[in-house]
């Protein structure tokens, strides 16, 4: 994806399998400017193919106008491959500029991504607090506890900011709230050095256990990864459970995170100062060590997300920001045969 009349950059890449063999690639198209606020497009791409050789042509499925101030803001993908469904996890208004409501709203597809719902405003369950889904992709649970449910987590904003999850025991119809960890100092405006995990991605390990990967907004003790745990089905995120990675070291970057044939891969741009050289890690043993590691691109690299079909597929498939001076240049999409690399 570059940039299109009336676009000015694309950003914020999720990608998932779906539940017909296929992949869906989704992406902000930012009509005005590279700013996190404005109106935007939300766009996708569907493989024909899946392993991604062949894509159909981009579909525009939200649009937000041309007079909203603060427009859509990606977000989650989310398959129920109980019931066959996809959906997407979105917020509108979230930095209130010029606007004082955040609403977070859903997009639904029966037909494998094909076509789409109208969103779904899901605020009236769950409150207007502002609250930004992934970027990347949210769970269903595949073992007890909770087996069947829906996971999406993200961060909030403003002096509510921190790490927040939402659930759903009925295939989507309704959400509520579920584990936190919040920034700290809570409810005031932070400082670099203070504790405040942001943007993430949630996987549910073998056991049934869930962990986090979040971005470490202010470098709290160290330029690296913050990972939390649930063992809950996502009800809680015991503090007493976080810790920093010292191995993940970040920019402060929207990262990817997928289990795949019980390999934990891990990927972001691999600096302390800049968004540069996107590098594929892999751990066997949930995070504790990362074993090997692939560089993915050497020059400007931004947000990053995985996926993998289910069962023993051989590839993991990334999408992400690249380019060579800036990481807004185009959304890249890359395909790692785990026979030749782990």
């Amino acid at each position: 994806m570059q940039g299109e009349a009336e676009v000015s950059i694309y950003r914020i890449p999720l990608l998932s399998y779906t539940p017909g063999g296929h992949l869906l690639a989704v992406a902000e198209a930012r009509k005005y400017s590279g700013g996190d606020a404005g109106p935007k497009f939300m766009v996708i791409r569907r493989s024909v193919d899946e392993l991604g050789d062949e894509w159909e042509a981009m579909q525009v499925i939200v649009d937000d106008g041309y007079l909203i101030f603060d427009g859509l803001n990606l977000g989650n993908v989310i398959v129920d491959d109980e019931k066959g469904i996809i959906f997407i996890m979105y917020t509108v208004c979230n930095h209130h500029d010029r606007c004082d409501v955040t609403s977070t709203k859903l997009l639904k597809s029966v037909d494998d991504g094909l076509t789409w719902s109208k969103p779904v405003n899901i605020s009236e369950q769950i409150g207007t607090q502002a609250f930004s889904p992934g970027p990347g992709f949210g769970i269903q649970k595949k073992f007890a506890p909770y087996k069947g449910r829906l996971v999406s987590c993200g961060h909030g904003n403003f002096n509510v900011d921190g790490v927040y999850c939402l659930l759903s025991d009925d295939h989507g119809m309704t959400w509520r709230w579920g584990g936190s960890i919040k920034g700290i100092p809570y409810g005031q405006k932070k400082v670099e050095g203070d504790f405040v995990p942001d943007e993430c991605q949630a996987v549910e390990l073998s056991n049934g256990s869930i962990m986090l990967n979040a971005r470490n907004q202010y470098h709290f003790k160290c330029h690296c990864r913050v990972v939390a745990w649930s063992y809950d089905g996502g009800e809680t995120l015991p503090i007493q459970d976080v810790y920093e990675d010292n191995t993940l070291i970040e920019p402060a970057c929207a990262a990817g995170l997928l289990l795949h044939r019980n390999v934990l891969f891990f990927s972001n741009p691999k600096s302390t100062v800049a968004r540069v050289d996107l590098t594929l890690r892999w751990s066997y043993d949930n995070g504790t060590t990362w074993d090997g590691e692939l560089q993915i691109w050497d020059k400007a690299s931004g947000y990053s997300t995985m996926t993998a079909h289910p069962g023993p597929s051989q590839y993991v498939f990334i999408l992400f920001e690249k380019g060579i001076t800036s990481t807004t240049e185009s959304i890249e999409f890359v395909r790692v045969s785990l026979y030749d690399e782990v």
